[in-house]
């Protein structure tokens, strides 16, 4: 790890960290509210992200991206925090880090430009297609099958909790194409979502994240062509396990900027607040609060930085996103408590940001792997 965690941030990081705060301050954050009551955000949001080049930062330059590292996509996720809206946050997210890595590692010339190319413009929006109504975190119980008919494939199955899901143009697809093989028996598709047979049933009504379209799909015998196998047939386990592991980091390097955001409200009203005469910020008991606060978020974001610092130089740290993913979790979610009790009756009040921090950030402690799983993960790399 570096001698100082933020020493990998250079000049050109720091320059992005100006021009995308400009941009989420003065294209995205004025419209949180609206968006929040709204239920729901404009697909334009995409294209204007993919016009300034937010949504290729890591990306070759070759396919519209701009070259750039693995710590520019951590600089995005820590400004999209200040949008005021978790649920923007995570649908850029599964666009730029959770749908779309998977077609570049793993898929053909031809799949790069018909799906990557635009989605990095933001003119195709992407969704991911792994969670089921009986298979979660448990990856291995997906029952949605794809079966070969001559050079084709029949897809059946349903799929729950898809963020984008209702306004996608494609989806990275989990299926199982051999169930007897066990782990080897699940492959990858790019889905086009007005394929016959693919059908969005229901958009959810969720405790948070309400500007984030959710949904859920059903698929009923819907023909594939062959060409729409992302990758190697029997690698898609394999595959989407590599995809998660940068799906729990940057929702770690979120969950650590919105809890930062959240301390720094709390900070300046501890300072405004009075009660009894003083500043409430001068009470022994919340000074001391803020301090536990402050040093909470410290420890987890030098722990996201170490992460992304062994990311970005190539290794695969699955133990150290796997503590990132448990404790960026709970420390944000202690955060927005501590955040509800500071604010006090304010805080229960839906015209105070507060309370939508406060239902936002449960939401890490269950997506992208429970912390129940993230806890066995690390007990089983202990030999536990």
């Amino acid at each position: 790890m570096p001698a100082v965690a933020t020493s990998f941030f250079t000049a050109e990081h720091d320059a992005l960290r100006v021009s995308i705060r400009s941009f989420v301050e003065r294209e995205l954050a004025p419209h949180a509210e609206q968006w929040e009551a709204e239920g729901n955000f404009p697909d334009s949001v995409f294209e204007r992200m993919g016009a300034a080049g937010l949504l290729g930062l890591s990306y070759p330059e070759e396919y519209g991206g701009s070259g750039g590292d693995y710590i520019s996509t951590l600089v995005l996720k820590e400004e999209m925090a200040r949008c005021g809206s978790g649920g923007v946050g995570m649908a850029v997210a599964v666009q730029t880090d959770m749908a779309t890595p998977p077609i570049l590692r793993f898929g053909t010339e031809v799949q790069k430009q018909e799906w990557l190319v635009p989605a990095i413009k933001g003119s195709k929006i992407a969704c991911l297609g792994i969670t089921e109504p009986n298979a979660g975190s448990d990856v291995a119980n997906i029952s949605t099958t794809a079966v070969r008919d001559g050079a084709d494939w029949i897809v059946n199955g349903r799929k729950i909790f898809i963020t984008n899901g209702v306004r996608a143009h494609f989806c990275t697809l989990v299926a199982r194409t051999d169930k007897p093989s066990g782990y080897h028996g699940f492959s990858l598709f790019i889905v086009p979502t007005n394929t016959p047979g693919w059908q969005v049933t229901r958009r959810l009504d969720k405790l948070g994240m309400h500007s984030s379209d959710t949904a859920e799909i059903v698929m009923e015998d819907m023909r594939l062509p062959e060409e729409a196998l992302l990758g190697e047939e029997g690698k898609g386990f394999y595959q989407i396990m590599w995809e998660l592991q940068g799906e729990r980091l940057v929702a770690a390097a979120g969950a650590v900027a919105g809890s930062q955001l959240l301390f720094e409200r709390c900070l300046q009203y501890a300072k405004e607040r009075k009660a009894f005469g003083r500043p409430i910020g001068q009470f022994q008991t919340m000074a001391h609060r803020l301090a536990e606060m402050a040093s909470e978020i410290a420890a987890a974001r030098e722990l996201v930085y170490d992460a992304v610092w062994k990311f970005n130089k190539g290794d695969y740290p699955v133990k150290e996103i796997s503590m990132c993913k448990l404790y960026t979790g709970i420390v944000v979610n202690k955060i927005a408590n501590d955040a509800m009790q500071i604010f006090g009756g304010a805080a229960y009040l839906m015209d105070v940001p507060v309370q939508r921090a406060w239902r936002d950030s449960r939401l890490m402690r269950i997506g992208g792997g429970a912390d129940e799983v993230m806890r066995e993960i690390l007990s089983k790399m202990r030999g536990l």
